[in-house]
């Protein structure tokens, strides 16, 4: 058995190699790469020696891409260093569990070379899937947003959404991995790879990828087309650029209004169909306010135009107070009517999970009480000529499903409020703006994105990045933003690929308990992965 001490090392180098794909480093092709020092270290070990293998490359991986945590819960969370790092540790040691049970599936479940090819991508995307709901879901970083600004790669995100593009990074990853083998004359579970083998595994890689290509280059000409052809309509972002640090102390109420009824009264001037202000724009409880609610209407009444602004709301039912994270559409009449409400809620930032049991946790923002959830897929009708808005708040952006079901309930324009002033100037403001380029390509929608300090700006249904603000820096952007309504393969039936990939990993799962003696073989279920093994070896070719 091989000492697991000298397997660290190509694991840790990979994930600080996966890390460096992100954004704000961006060396995005290393993500094509990165997997496969882990593949190496995982030959001939045993699962649970594997599992600690993909679990130290996680670590490596998450603790270097999420350090910004530290940061956040330091300085606005007022927590002493070794917890705020503690907490970062718990946090990259839970995310690691899923690389963790990849090396464990690749090893238990893959026992020819010319699996891994199919299988491994497979694997990582179910495990990325299934991270995206457990414990209310954390999909920060899912692989395949390492590549948001090659456009014609992430096309097929319309079809398969992110995970798509994750797939083919991994399959590259494989297949880079069964061609060293080959090369350094290595065996996989007692099995030598054959030159034939090596070929079909490269062939087939690249031979997606490039498919993946043509059909970019295909759907950025018609998309284009289509947004050609489309009605526009106007909007202006406000950047407003508010200490976070003042943001919510009552001296600074009066001015944070006016600075934000300023900046919309110059845009105002543009003549822009909607202004957009960022998550919790206003220091107040709107309508529940009177006073500052009507400085803000008076603004929007003079500049005639729609605005949609971010800010805490709070409704009184049975004589309880039940609080939301909102964003208020007040019309050109200064009537404050349509209201979104927050869905997907940060757990000990916004609400405390299992209060019941957590009763000593508190939150990181202590300014209001706990939030409660909205309605998914609420979209906010406007003029009538024109397609509801699609509105979500803050790391909603970083759930597909949730834009998702606005463009599938009639959005044709979808709009992100924020405020990541929180992160400072380290790289998780870059990485959450990076996301929001594939909830515009998914569902071939127009996104614009508000944030209280940065980063603002707008993407195209293509995933181009129309224009882009700097981190705190007051700003005005208009645009012209073209208005889709077509709904996209991934719009109508969502993540299929991941579900697939998901089902497909259970299945073998259960296989090989019926290999081991565990449960009963023979029936359907033993049958399927059986037929998903001889659809394998078709496509690589078994050894010779």
């Amino acid at each position: 058995m091989p000492d697991l001490k000298s397997k660290w090392l190509p694991a840790v180098i990979g994930g600080l190699m996966l890390t460096a794909a992100f954004p704000k480093m961006g060396f995005s092709l290393l993500a094509w790469i990165a997997l496969v020092p882990l593949l190496i270290s995982l030959r001939g070990l045993d699962g649970g020696r594997a599992f600690r293998v993909g679990w130290i490359f996680g670590m490596a991986h998450y603790l270097t891409l999420l350090y910004w945590v530290v940061f956040t819960m330091r300085t606005y969370g007022y927590l002493p260093w070794w917890q705020c790092v503690s907490l970062l540790v718990l946090l990259a040691a839970y995310l690691s569990v899923y690389p963790g049970l990849f090396a464990l599936a690749v090893v238990r479940l893959v026992n020819r070379p010319g699996h891994l090819v199919i299988l491994a991508p497979v694997f990582w995307v179910a495990l990325e899937y299934l991270r995206s709901f457990i414990l209310t879901g954390f999909p920060w970083g899912i692989v395949g947003y390492s590549q948001f600004n090659r456009l014609h790669i992430i096309q097929i995100s319309d079809m398969f959404g992110v995970y798509g593009v994750t797939f083919l990074i991994v399959l590259f990853n494989a297949a880079i991995y069964v061609l060293l083998l080959l090369l350094a004359q290595k065996k996989w579970e007692g099995q030598p790879v054959g030159r034939t083998l090596a070929v079909k595994a490269v062939v087939i890689a690249i031979g997606t990828i490039l498919l993946s290509l043509a059909y970019g280059s295909y759907r950025i000409k018609a998309v284009d087309v289509a947004r050609a052809k489309a009605p526009t309509v106007r909007v202006a972002i406000i950047q407003g650029n508010i200490d976070q640090a003042r943001k919510w102390d009552p001296a600074f109420q009066i001015g944070t209004t006016k600075k934000y009824v300023d900046l919309t009264l110059k845009a105002g001037s543009r003549q822009p169909d909607l202004v957009v202000w960022p998550e919790t724009a206003t220091p107040f409880y709107f309508s529940a306010s009177p006073k500052l609610t009507r400085v803000v209407t008076d603004a929007v009444r003079q500049a005639g135009t729609y605005l949609l602004a971010g800010s805490p709301s709070v409704d009184v039912e049975k004589g309880r107070q039940i609080y939301y994270n909102s964003a208020y559409l007040v019309t050109p009449e200064g009537d404050a009517g349509a209201r979104y409400d927050k869905v997907h809620l940060v757990p000990f930032g916004e609400y405390v999970p299992l209060k019941g049991i957590l009763s000593f946790a508190g939150k990181m923002v202590a300014q209001v009480g706990d939030f409660s959830a909205g309605e998914k897929g609420r979209t906010l009708a406007w003029k009538e000529d024109k397609a509801p808005i699609g509105v979500q708040i803050c790391f909603e952006i970083i759930f597909p499903g949730l834009s998702r079901s606005l463009a599938k309930n009639g959005a044709g324009l979808l709009v992100n409020l924020t405020n990541d002033a929180w992160f400072g100037r380290s790289s998780a403001a870059y990485q959450h703006f990076s996301m929001a380029v594939f909830r515009a390509v998914e569902n071939r929608r127009s996104l614009v994105r508000c944030a209280n300090t940065g980063i603002s700006g707008f993407i195209d249904p293509v995933g181009r990045v129309v224009a882009q603000t700097s981190l705190f820096e007051e700003a005005v952007v208009d645009r012209n933003v073209p208005e889709m309504r077509a709904l996209s393969f991934y719009t109508r039936f969502g993540d299929l690929l991941a579900m697939v990939c998901l089902l497909g990993l259970a299945g073998l799962t259960i296989r090989q308990r019926f290999l081991t003696g565990a449960f009963p073989s023979g029936g359907m279920l033993a049958a399927l992965p059986e037929k998903l093994k001889d659809w394998i070896d078709r496509m690589v070719g078994k050894r010779r």
